[in-house]
């Protein structure tokens, strides 16, 4: 018999000092038996770190050719393809001939990543954002994971401080640019 989907509720007070983004967001992800606990924080960090108009989440793994989060304009035109995790560069290049706007965001090391798309054909590969979470970061995270959560998310300067059952978190998101 298949695994299935658990799901998740996230009450996130959002506060994105960096991008004037200020937001309380009611969040349900589903993470995929085959995702880690890492990817799936990774995912709905991301989401937050992208918030605005028009994001959403794909439908998982049943739609292979989708990113993990989208974000599309009122016509329904792509506006950004987010990925998380570690794309292949094959991946990227058609993502950054699909949408305007390609982010990473990945909860490995990034240099691993960055090893594996020297020497490859990548569309635009300067203007794609990589974005490494910070793994301690992360761990923590992981240990609070419960099926309905709620916590205050603060960024500045692209550094993370987390509020959840009272315990405060902080960790960093660096930047990398593509070979």
């Amino acid at each position: 018999m298949a695994l299935t989907s658990t799901m998740y509720t996230f009450d996130i007070a959002l506060n994105d000092v960096d991008r004037g983004v200020y937001e309380q967001l009611a969040l349900k992800a589903a993470c995929h038996p085959s995702e880690t606990e890492e990817y799936f924080v990774t995912r709905v960090l991301a989401y937050c770190l992208e918030y605005r108009e028009g994001i959403a989440f794909s439908k998982g793994l049943s739609e292979a050719d989708e990113p993990a989060i989208t974000v599309r304009d009122l016509t329904g035109a792509l506006q950004a393809w987010i990925e998380i995790g570690s794309p292949d560069a094959a991946r990227l290049h058609k993502a950054s001939k699909a949408s305007p706007r390609v982010a990473v965001y990945t909860h490995k090391d990034p240099r691993l990543l960055l090893r594996a798309y020297e020497g490859q054909k990548i569309h635009k590969a300067a203007a794609i954002e990589l974005y490494a979470m910070d793994r301690a970061l992360l761990s923590e995270l992981v240990s609070h994971l419960d099926r309905r959560i709620a916590m205050t998310l603060s960024i500045t300067d692209r550094q993370l401080f987390i509020d959840i059952g009272g315990e405060n978190l902080s960790g960093a998101v660096e930047r990398h640019p593509l070979p």
